[in-house]
Order: structure tokens, then C-alpha cells, then sequence
């Protein structure tokens, strides 16, 4: 058949031009793809989507995803990673992946709500028996074990109350029983707590904290060492159709070189007005690590090298929700939201009833992100507000 110059239609397709080799920059590439090219069916067919060598679908990676999983991986001191669009999404992928009916897992009772919430659902709508444990129980949760408990979650600190595990202690226990122990890592960024050092088997972070560092991405990361506990993590990856987006990943590859120095800076500024708020008589309670009495101090002192951005301090119980309310309302420099990690500061309150066991505090809990504004003007402002509690 004669050749004959493509139609505009056709060319604007299919163009003759392709970029010359050899660009280098710092930023990681944005590679944006739902379908991948095979150079021919050969190649199509012997390709795995579980090889990370090559490329087979969007979902499963592209370079840009593949190179955030390296360097999350890098960070943590694991070997394999995977990526959810939450953390929430990377908590349910771990369930997912190794629970099924008739099993047992157990949970801290200072556990991320929503985790609470979905162990919840886990045992209303899938027979998987969910029980939660005292944070500080140590090397006792040994007793808790049972045949079918196939999981531990931990978290250290929780999120809102603050107290701190014995993880070594933890996964002992655990191990000698064959079992898996998952940590929620988010609080230290998987810098200031080196999770596998210290037992656990996987590592789950909510990439929309530090990492990113913007207040602007929704993204999990779920990582470990073990080759085969990976692929099963994959399969459950694949069969829930997680993805993430490449401008998505491209945000966080672009926060990750600054995140020690975010991190440092947080965990200064932070400590800054924890130790100011101490001072206060409208504070009966400050729930930060760094201070001796914080429940699991010492272990803190122990295991972490830092304590980043987040705590929490408790009102004396003469002040009301709604006064505790006025004062949050008051603030002008902290924002009112959930999350953290980003550049400025967070204010949000808890109805701690609601949330935990034997709560021994009576007064209301404010729990506090300190970003990274001056901190002088910070507790110009919390002073400010105080007044209006009256």
C-alpha cells in the first residue's frame, strides 16, 4: 500500500516528535498514566504487576509513585512500601490483607477514631473479633493473646491522649505467639521512632502529615521488611483498587528533604509553648512526652528521638465546654481542623468520654499542633484567648 502523510486527526495522536534524552533536574518527574505501553505483545505478556522492575498499569505504578516508595521505604529502614490515598486507606489495606472471619485482633484504646471505627465495622459486618487493650499494658498483653489473634495494632503516642507504649515489650509478647504487630507511625514522621528496630513487622504512616507538610494531599503509606508479609499487602492493594495521583506523590517527593528540618523545627517550637502552657493555673494537665509526667515518659526518653509538633493539654474542671469553646474560638493565629504536619498551627477540642476508657481527667482536652510560626507570637495569642475564658 502507498505511503501517504498522516491526517491533522491522526498526527495529533500520533506525532512523529519525541523529546531527546538526557534531561536532568532535582525534582522527581510527574508521570501521569492509566495505561502503560508494552513495546510489543512479548512484552505484555511476561510482565508482572508485582515486578518492580517494569511497568504494567497506572494503578500499580508509574516512576513517580515507584521512587516515593523507595525513599519512604529509605527513611523507615524497610525494604518494600505501599501506597493508599489515606492513612486511613493504608490502615484499612493492613486489616484487609490479614484478617479474615473468626479472626482476633487488638487494638490500643487510644487508637486513631476512625481505626476504632472501622474496627468497629470489621466486627459488625465481617466476624473478625476486635478488642482493645490498655496502652501501657506492656509485656502483659500477653495474656490477651489467643489462638486466633492474628494482629496487634500500636500506637505511639496516641494521637489525642498522648500516652506511650512499650513496643519492644509489645511485640515480644506478640512474636512469641506468631503474631503480627502493625504500628500507627504517623506522630513521629518514622524519624524520631525507628519502628523495626524496636519489633514491629509493619509500619503505617498518613503521608498528609510531615511528609507532604502543605495541608494539602490525602495520602498513606504502609511499609515493611518482609518480603512475604509485602505481597500480601500488594494483593490487598490490587483487589481494593488503591491508587494514588502522581501530582499527589510529586508533593510529598517534594516535602521529603525537608521533613528532619520541618520535623526539628516543630518539635522546638512546640515544646516551647507546651512548657509556657505548664506554667498556666487554667492548666491542669499537660500531655506531652517530653514531660516526666506524661504516662510512658520514660519510654519515650528510651525509643524516640523526638516529639514533633503535637499535644495536648487538659482545662481545670472548673472551666466549661462552651468557656473551652470561647477560648478555641478566641485564637487567631491556630487554626480549627483536623489533621496536622502543615506550616501552621491547630486547635481542636475532644469530648474524651466518648473516646477512651477510664479517662482520668475531668477537665475538657484541647489538643494542640504547633506549626511553624514564631512562638512568641503563638503564646501572645493563647494568652489573649485565656482571658476569654472568664
Amino acid at each position: 500500500m502507498e505511503q501517504r502523510d498522516k491526517s491533522l486527526q491522526t498526527a495529533l495522536i500520533h506525532s512523529d516528535y519525541t523529546a531527546p534524552a538526557g534531561f536532568e533536574a532535582f525534582p522527581t518527574a510527574i508521570h501521569h498514566a492509566s495505561t502503560v505501553l508494552f513495546e510489543n505483545v512479548a512484552a505484555l505478556r511476561s510482565r508482572n504487576w508485582q515486578d518492580k522492575s517494569g511497568y504494567t498499569y497506572g494503578l500499580h505504578g508509574t516512576p513517580t509513585t515507584f521512587t516515593l516508595e523507595a525513599r519512604l521505604a529509605e527513611i523507615e529502614g524497610g525494604h518494600h512500601c505501599v501506597l493508599a490515598p489515606s492513612g486511613l486507606a493504608a490502615i484499612a489495606m493492613v486489616d484487609l490483607a490479614l484478617l479474615s472471619s473468626g479472626d482476633d485482633v487488638l487494638l490500643p484504646d487510644n487508637v486513631y477514631n476512625p481505626s476504632r471505627e472501622l474496627g468497629n465495622w470489621l466486627s459488625q459486618a465481617f466476624g473478625i473479633s476486635v478488642r482493645y487493650y490498655d496502652p501501657l499494658i506492656g509485656e502483659r498483653i500477653a495474656a490477651l493473646i489467643q489462638p486466633n489473634t492474628r494482629l496487634i495494632w500500636t500506637e505511639a503516642p496516641g494521637s489525642v491522649s498522648m500516652e506511650v507504649p512499650d513496643i519492644p515489650a509489645i511485640c515480644h509478647a506478640a512474636h512469641a505467639a506468631g503474631v503480627l504487630v502493625a504500628i500507627d507511625n504517623t506522630w513521629s514522621a518514622g524519624i524520631a521512632f525507628t519502628a523495626f528496630d524496636h519489633g514491629c513487622d509493619i509500619s503505617m504512616q498518613a503521608l498528609t502529615k510531615y511528609q507532604s507538610g502543605g495541608s494539602d494531599v490525602l495520602m498513606g503509606a504502609v511499609i515493611t521488611r518482609d518480603r512475604e508479609l509485602h505481597r500480601r499487602l500488594e494483593a490487598a492493594h490490587m483487589r481494593l483498587g488503591y491508587g494514588v495521583g502522581a501530582d499527589d506523590a510529586y508533593l510529598v517527593l517534594r516535602g521529603l528533604p525537608t521533613l528532619k528540618l520541618r520535623f526539628e523545627a516543630h518539635d522546638r517550637h512546640a515544646l516551647q509553648v507546651a512548657a509556657w502552657l505548664k506554667t498556666r493555673p487554667e492548666v491542669a494537665a499537660v500531655l506531652h512526652p517530653g514531660f516526666e509526667d506524661c504516662p510512658g515518659h520514660a519510654l519515650w526518653r528510651r525509643d524516640f528521638s523526638g516529639a514533633g509538633g503535637l499535644f495536648s493539654i487538659v482545662f481545670n474542671a472548673c472551666y466549661s465546654e462552651e468557656q473551652v469553646d470561647r477560648f478555641i474560638d478566641s485564637l487567631e493565629l491556630f487554626g480549627i481542623g483536623y489533621s496536622w504536619g502543615g506550616s501552621a498551627s491547630l486547635a481542636v477540642p475532644y469530648r474524651m468520654t466518648g473516646l477512651r476508657r477510664n479517662w482520668p481527667h475531668r477537665g475538657q482536652l484541647v489538643r494542640f499542633y504547633i506549626g511553624l510560626e514564631d512562638p512568641v507570637d503563638l503564646l501572645a495569642d493563647i494568652e489573649r484567648a485565656l482571658e476569654q475564658l472568664a
